[in-house]
C-alpha cells in the first residue's frame, strides 16, 4: 500500500508545475520552499529566510503523509510560507494538513502557527513551550504534554519527547520508531556546523547531557534531521556533543 502511494505521489510530482530533481528526491515548491523525500511518505520541508544577522538561511521541519492527511513537525518561519506549503499539500498532493507538532517557542518552529490556527489545525507542544508562548504573547499550541507523548497518526507511530534543555529550555525531539527517523530540530547540529549557532536562549551547560539521553533512549536511530542544514545519521548527535563541549571549554578559558 505504501509503495502504491509513493508511486502515485511521484506521478503527481512529475505532472505538477514545480521543478522536481528526481535524483535527489527534491521538490521545489518556490524559491523559498522545498520538500525532500526521506522515505515512503516522510518529507523534510525546508524554507529559507533572510536575516540581517545570519543572511539567507534554511530551516527544516517534517511532513508525514498517511491516508490523505499530513502531520507537520515545525512550521516555516512565517505565516505566508506556512500558507504556501499548506496550499501545496492540498492543491498538488491532495493532502489535508490535520496536525502540527511544535518543537520549541522560536519562529522556526511556530512562525506559521497563527495561520494554521485559522484552519482549525490542532497543535502539540511541551507544556514549557505553551507557558512561554503565553508569557511573551505568541500563538498558543492547543495540546500540551510533559515528558513524552506517544500517538498513532493514521498507522504511523509518533513519539514526542522532552529530554532536557539545550538550544532552548523547552526543546523537544520527535521520533518515528517504524522509520527510525529522529527529528532533532535546533537541539541537533548538522555535520557542516562549526559552532552552536544562535545561543541567545541556550542552556549550554545542559546541552550535552540532553543529547546523551537521546542517544541512550533511541540506540537504533538511522536518520537524524537537524533544525538547520543537511540531514544525516546518528553521527550528528555525537557531532553536536563535540560542538557543545568545545563551546563550554572555550567559555571556561575566557573566564
Amino acid at each position: 500500500m505504501i509503495k502504491q502511494f509513493a508511486l502515485v505521489t511521484f506521478i503527481v510530482f512529475i505532472i505538477s508545475n514545480n521543478s522536481f530533481a528526481q535524483e535527489n528526491n527534491i521538490i521545489v515548491i518556490d524559491n523559498n520552499i522545498q520538500l525532500i523525500n526521506l522515505q515512503d511518505s516522510i518529507f523534510i520541508h525546508i524554507s529559507w529566510q533572510q536575516s540581517e544577522t545570519f543572511g539567507r538561511f534554511p530551516s527544516n521541519g517534517l511532513i508525514i503523509i498517511k491516508n490523505g492527511e499530513a502531520l507537520m513537525v515545525d512550521t516555516p518561519m512565517d505565516n505566508d510560507k506556512t500558507k504556501r506549503l499548506t496550499n501545496y499539500l492540498n492543491d498538488s498532493l491532495s493532502v489535508s494538513l490535520t496536525k502540527l507538532i511544535v518543537c520549541h517557542y522560536h519562529d522556526d518552529c511556530l512562525g506559521g502557527l497563527e495561520y494554521l490556527q485559522t484552519l482549525g489545525i490542532e497543535s502539540i507542544a511541551n507544556y514549557l513551550t505553551i507557558a512561554k508562548c503565553k508569557e511573551i504573547g505568541l500563538p498558543i499550541p492547543s495540546i500540551p504534554f510533559t515528558d513524552s507523548l506517544k500517538f498513532n497518526f493514521n498507522g504511523e507511530p509518533v513519539e514526542c519527547s522532552f529530554f532536557g534543555a539545550g538550544h532552548t529550555f523547552d526543546n523537544i525531539v520527535v521520533y518515528l520508531p517504524n522509520k527510525e527517523i529522529l527529528f532533532g530540530g535546533c537541539l541537533v547540529k548538522s555535520s557542516n556546523s562549526k559552532g552552536l549557532g544562535n545561543t541567545t536562549d541556550a542552556v549550554v551547560n545542559e546541552w550535552s547531557q540532553t543529547i546523551n539521553k537521546i542517544i541512550k533512549r533511541f540506540p537504533e536511530i538511522k536518520t537524524v534531521v537537524p533544525g538547520h542544514g543537511g540531514h544525516g545519521d546518528k553521527k550528528l548527535l555525537y557531532h553536536t556533543v563535540d560542538l557543545v563541549e568545545f563551546a563550554k571549554n572555550k567559555s571556561n578559558l575566557t573566564k
